[in-house]
């Protein structure tokens, strides 16, 4: 058998040792140092926010005193003037301020204003007032279609109305003894539940809204109010016909109706009269 050959020996002289004999780490692929970052911009400096404007302190209003309520003697009324000062007392007359209050005609009494109120303007269109042909559509038989006089007959589309609203009045009247027992149980009421405020006099001169607010404010009268006087000024109806919620009305046009509609009643002191001296039965 032929003999394997052997490898050449290796020279001696060409083996790459270190200078420690040991052989050299073999090198791995170079690795590319890392990109150094480029240095930052220098941020740019940002204007200071503006701060917000401190918001002005709000001037306290003076608290004003509440207006004070003078009271008076059971079945009587404080009168004062515009200042709020007690000028007198009034006895009020027990058969317009002391009745028992009746319910039902005072439901008949507003029923009765509000019904005059209405306009009663409604109104729908019949068959004589609906537009369309009067001719007979086709003829009465052999069609095998129901018979039929006119496109304006109510049982058809765009047909008549029966017995639809017509223009009308609603309002009626009251015997008169209901209506001043009813005014006398608004009355009654009114005064026990506080309402009932007696001026001796308004004494607006001029048409200001203004000087009719200020005395109102006096008064404590806030909110809804009927001011009743014996023949009003016109300074004191065109004054008052401004402020929301305040009507002027003279004592012979008092109504049921304004009386519970308004928390608070202010009559002068000549109106009151003439109130009770009608109002007596």
């Amino acid at each position: 058998m032929a003999e394997k050959k052997k490898a050449p020996a290796a020279k001696a002289g060409k083996t790459r040792t270190g200078a420690a004999g040991k052989t050299p780490a073999r090198k791995g692929p170079a690795r590319k140092a890392p990109a150094q970052k480029a240095p930052a911009r220098a941020a740019k400096k940002k204007a200071p926010a503006a701060t917000k404007a401190e918001p002005r302190p709000q001037a306290r209003k003076k608290e004003q005193p509440e207006p004070v309520v003078h009271a008076a003697a059971e079945g009587a009324v404080a009168i004062v003037d515009v200042e709020n000062r007690k000028v007198s007392e009034h006895e009020l007359r027990p058969e317009v301020f002391s009745v028992a209050v009746n319910d039902h005609l005072l439901y008949e009494a507003v029923k009765q204003y509000r019904a005059g109120g209405r306009r009663g303007t409604h109104m729908t269109k019949n068959r004589a007032l609906v537009s369309g042909s009067g001719k007979k559509p086709w003829r009465q038989k052999g069609t095998g279609r129901a018979r039929i006089g006119s496109i304006r007959n109510p049982l058809w589309r765009h047909g008549g109305t029966v017995f639809g609203p017509q223009p009308r009045d609603y309002s009626y009247t009251m015997p008169k003894k209901a209506r001043a027992a009813a005014l006398r149980s608004a009355l009654t009421q009114r005064y026990h539940d506080g309402g009932l405020r007696v001026l001796d006099r308004f004494g607006i001169e001029a048409p200001k809204t203004k000087v009719l607010k200020q005395l109102l404010d006096r008064l404590g009268v806030d909110g809804k109010a009927l001011l009743v006087d014996h023949q009003p000024d016109p300074a004191l109806l065109l004054s008052g016909r401004n402020i929301p919620g305040v009507k002027v009305v003279d004592s012979s046009q008092v109504s049921v109706y304004d009386v519970l509609d308004c928390p608070t009643l202010l009559v002068s002191q000549e109106a009151l009269g003439k109130l009770e001296e009608r109002l007596t039965p």
